[in-house]
């Protein structure tokens, strides 16, 4: 396959998220054995490339205010080559309700996220109180860790959608754009679905919490 054929758009994909895709040599090089990661907020865990003292100390104090901010957990999936990849990720918001998109914001040293953005699809699973186990697993560097989480097709793109979920939005890749050390990627909401469970897995301050915590 040619590489201009390789980097053709995907179904959903949007024109401005081309210019962003690796080619499909530099995907492989970066994997090595792993394909999930943990993206925190921007700015939480990226480093500080200076050694000025008063530049690191705003960076710390950057990170440090925004950890104030309590976000929820997700874990956005894909398939790539018929296999699950994902990552798990707490920057994650709804965008517009008509049309209906969302956005995350994987880190440009995410190993997953080139998978998943070559696939154009994506699902965002939203944890529950008690999936810290299962935000642990999918954050973890190593084999196939989808072998010990349940999950079952989404019922537009196929991404994975994890048993015990609070809920999910099934997207179509919209829009790439380039934000600093990161990715804000746009989503098109296919299809959604909720369940019964009502409690979320919370991050604040660098750890995980609840709303009874």
């Amino acid at each position: 396959m040619s590489s201009e054929a390789s980097r053709e758009i995907p179904d959903g994909g949007d024109a401005d998220a081309r210019g962003t895709w690796p080619s499909p040599e530099l995907i492989g090089s970066w994997l090595g054995d792993a394909d999930i990661d943990f993206e925190f907020r921007p700015g939480e865990a990226s480093p500080v490339h200076t050694e000025d003292a008063e530049a690191a100390a705003a960076a710390r104090r950057f990170r440090d205010v925004m950890g104030r901010f309590a976000s929820g957990v997700t874990v956005v999936t894909s398939t790539s080559g018929g296999e699950p990849v994902g990552l798990t990720c707490q920057s994650f918001s709804s965008v517009s309700l008509d049309p209906p998109l969302v956005l995350f914001v994987p880190a440009k040293t995410s190993r997953a996220w080139p998978l998943i953005q070559r696939s154009g699809t994506f699902c965002v699973n939203f944890l529950g109180a008690d999936q810290a186990e299962v935000s642990n697993t999918m954050a973890s560097r190593g084999v196939d860790k989808f072998a010990d989480v349940k999950w079952r097709p989404s019922a537009e793109t196929g991404s994975p959608v994890l048993d015990g979920v609070l809920g999910h939005v099934d997207c179509t890749i919209q829009a790439v754009h380039e934000a600093g050390d990161h990715y804000v990627v746009i989503g098109r909401v296919l299809d959604l679905e909720m369940t019964e469970a009502e409690e979320p897995l919370l991050f604040f301050r660098g750890g995980y919490t609840t709303t009874e915590g």
